[in-house]
C-alpha cells in the first residue's frame, strides 16, 4: 500500500507535466485570422499556402506563418524638391492608397512591400512632375494623379499589390513665383475689366445710333426731348440755363414760363420725395 502511494505521487507530477505540454502545443497550433487578414503558411521553409479567415491549425516548431492585412493602406509620400520642365523648383508631396490582393506574392516576391511602395512612389513622383510644366502641374492635377497611379500599379502588380489611387496633396511654389503669379492674375483682371467696359461702350454707341436714326425720321421727337431736358434743368434750380438755338422765340418764352411756374411751386419735403419715389 505504501509502495502504491509512492508510485502515485511520482506519476502525478509527470502527468501534470505532460498535460501542460499538450495544452501549450495546442495553444501554439491554434490560430485565428480576422476577415480582413490572411496567413501565408510555411512548412519547414517551404510555402504551404494561404490560410484564413477563421480558425486553423499549425504544427508547432514545423509550421510558421506571416500575417498580411488586406485592407487599403495609406502611404504618405514626403515632400520632394522637383524641377519642372520649365525650370521651376517646386515642393510636391502625395498620398498613395494601395491594398494587397495576393498575399502569397506580397510575401514571397518582395521583402517589404510597404517600404517598396513608398520608395517607388517617391521616384515616380519625381519623374512624372519633372516632365510637366508648372501650368500643367497646377491645372491638370487629375491627369497627373491618374498617370502616377497607372505607373505604380503596373510595377506593383507582380508583387500582388493593387494601387487604388494616387493624389498630389500640395504644391509649394517659391516666393518670387507666387508674386509673379499674383501680378499676372491682377493684370488678367484688369484686361477683363477693360474688355467689359469697351463692350459696354460699343453697345451704348449702337443704341445711341439707333436713337439718332429715330430722331432723324421724327423731328418732333427731338423737340419733345429738348423740352424735357429744360424741365429737368429747371427742377435743379440752376442759375444759368443754356438752351438749344433751334427753338423759336415764342417756343422759348413758353419754355421759360413753364420753368418759372415750376420754380414757383413749393417743393415737396424729402420724406414726400422718398415716398413718391
Amino acid at each position: 500500500m505504501v509502495d502504491g502511494d509512492f508510485i502515485g505521487f511520482q506519476v502525478l507530477p509527470f502527468l501534470a507535466f505532460v498535460a501542460l505540454i499538450i495544452v501549450t502545443l495546442l495553444a501554439m497550433s491554434i490560430r485565428v485570422i480576422r476577415e480582413y487578414e490572411r496567413a501565408v503558411v510555411f512548412r519547414l521553409g517551404r510555402l504551404l499556402g494561404v490560410k484564413g479567415p477563421g480558425l486553423f491549425f499549425l504544427i508547432p516548431f514545423i509550421d510558421s506563418m506571416v500575417k498580411v492585412d488586406l485592407r487599403i493602406v495609406t502611404v504618405d509620400v514626403p515632400e520632394q524638391k522637383i524641377i519642372t520642365k520649365d525650370n521651376v523648383t517646386v515642393g510636391v508631396d502625395a498620398v498613395i492608397y494601395y491594398k494587397v490582393f495576393d498575399p502569397e506574392k506580397a510575401i514571397t516576391k518582395i521583402e517589404n512591400y510597404h517600404y517598396a511602395v513608398l520608395m517607388y512612389g517617391q521616384t515616380t513622383l519625381r519623374d512624372v512632375v519633372g516632365q510637366v510644366e508648372l501650368d500643367d502641374l497646377l491645372t491638370k492635377r487629375e491627369e497627373i494623379n491618374k498617370r502616377l497611379q497607372e505607373i505604380l500599379d503596373q510595377v506593383t502588380d507582380p508583387w500582388g499589390i493593387k494601387v487604388t489611387a494616387v493624389t498630389l496633396k500640395e504644391v509649394k511654389l517659391p516666393e518670387g513665383m507666387l508674386r509673379a503669379m499674383a501680378k499676372q492674375a491682377e493684370a488678367e483682371r484688369w484686361r477683363r475689366a477693360r474688355i467689359i467696359e469697351a463692350e459696354g461702350e460699343r453697345q451704348a454707341a449702337a443704341i445711341m445710333a439707333e436713337a439718332a436714326m429715330i430722331y432723324e425720321k421724327h423731328p418732333i421727337a427731338v423737340r419733345l426731348r429738348e423740352l424735357q431736358t429744360l424741365i429737368e434743368i429747371a427742377r435743379e434750380k440752376n442759375m444759368v440755363i443754356v438752351t438749344p438755338t433751334m427753338l423759336g422765340s415764342n417756343e422759348m418764352m413758353g419754355v421759360i414760363a413753364g420753368m418759372l411756374r415750376a420754380q414757383a411751386q413749393p417743393q415737396p419735403r424729402v420724406e414726400e420725395q422718398v415716398r413718391e419715389g
